[in-house]
């Protein structure tokens, strides 16, 4: 897979980090940190000499309560910082959006990747509303750009609107074929709109709309997401899943992010999203090793 620039070998055990940098004040782990451009800058080079393959920047904060950012706003965040990496590094960026005109701003800015938590549904569910916005899926095959589609089928952010997408009976009481009912959803609507299917990753929302049983049954059984035959991301970095299974406030969950990467590994996950990249690429190094030895 290509992604700006660089040839991603799916074929290898290798396992490719991908760096979070969230220019938002308010996200849960390190908001407010990166919000100048210098700042983010610089967290950036640290990522990229720790081993990052891919920077994804993150204009909105997508913590459980977070208020929604309008377009202008959250435009105005990521696109100088994009355009500050692209000029500084040579090193694929993505960008974690889900709104159409925020993403062709992005891609005008020097995104190469587009990582969308609603796996192109969003707009599906504000249509259904009656209020739909840019879409997503036509800007990324306008400009033929690669995608993450991430499984989240809440409609309605806060807890008090949950509201799902129409799923099985069967999948009402299995959160893993629900995860791949709701990805393949969002794999037709990519297909709709003219997305190449080898542009395509899929993520299954560590998080988003589930418990925390279902989180790690879905953590437990990633294998069979590789039924669907596309490359798989997984982003559960410092989440509540771990904090509430260790008992650990956000600050001191890397031990538990650290064993769910190399889980994910094992599993045929392709790229992890994590905040300390470091501590990733060389826990993810480690088990290649092991795996080369004869």
């Amino acid at each position: 897979m290509k992604i700006g620039n660089r040839e991603f070998n799916l074929n290898t055990k290798e396992v490719y980090v991908m760096g979070i940098l969230n220019v938002t004040p308010d996200s849960f782990s390190d908001g407010g940190k990166f919000v100048k451009k210098e700042e983010a800058l610089y967290a950036a080079e640290k990522m990229i000499l720790d081993g990052a393959a891919i920077i994804d920047v993150g204009g909105e904060s997508t913590r459980p309560g977070a208020e929604p950012v309008g377009n202008e706003e959250e435009i105005e965040r990521v696109t100088g910082v994009i355009e500050e990496i692209k000029s500084h590094f040579d090193i694929p960026v993505s960008l974690d959006t889900y709104k159409g005109e925020v993403l062709a701003a992005g891609i005008k800015a020097g995104a190469d990747l587009a990582n969308d938590i609603w796996g192109l549904r969003y707009e599906k569910m504000k249509e259904e509303s009656g209020t739909s916005e840019s879409a997503m899926a036509e800007v990324a095959a306008k400009f033929n750009i690669p995608m993450v589609l991430m499984h989240n089928d809440l409609c309605g952010r806060k807890a008090s609107d949950r509201n799902y997408f129409a799923i099985s009976d069967a999948a009402k009481e299995n959160p893993i074929l629900r995860v791949i009912e709701g990805l393949q959803d969002s794999i037709s609507i990519a297909k709709s709109y003219g997305i190449k299917r080898e542009n395509l990753i899929l993520d299954p929302g560590i998080g988003f709309a589930k418990t925390d049983e279902e989180n790690l049954t879905l953590l437990k059984h990633l294998d069979e997401l590789k039924s669907m035959g596309l490359p798989l991301l997984l982003g559960v970095s410092r989440k509540s899943v771990i904090g509430n299974a260790l008992n650990l406030p956000v600050e001191e969950r890397e031990e538990g992010t650290l064993a769910l990467s190399v889980m994910g590994a094992m599993m045929g996950v392709k790229f992890v999203r994590v905040h300390d990249v470091k501590k990733n690429v060389r826990a993810l190094k480690m088990y290649e090793a092991v795996l080369e030895s004869e």
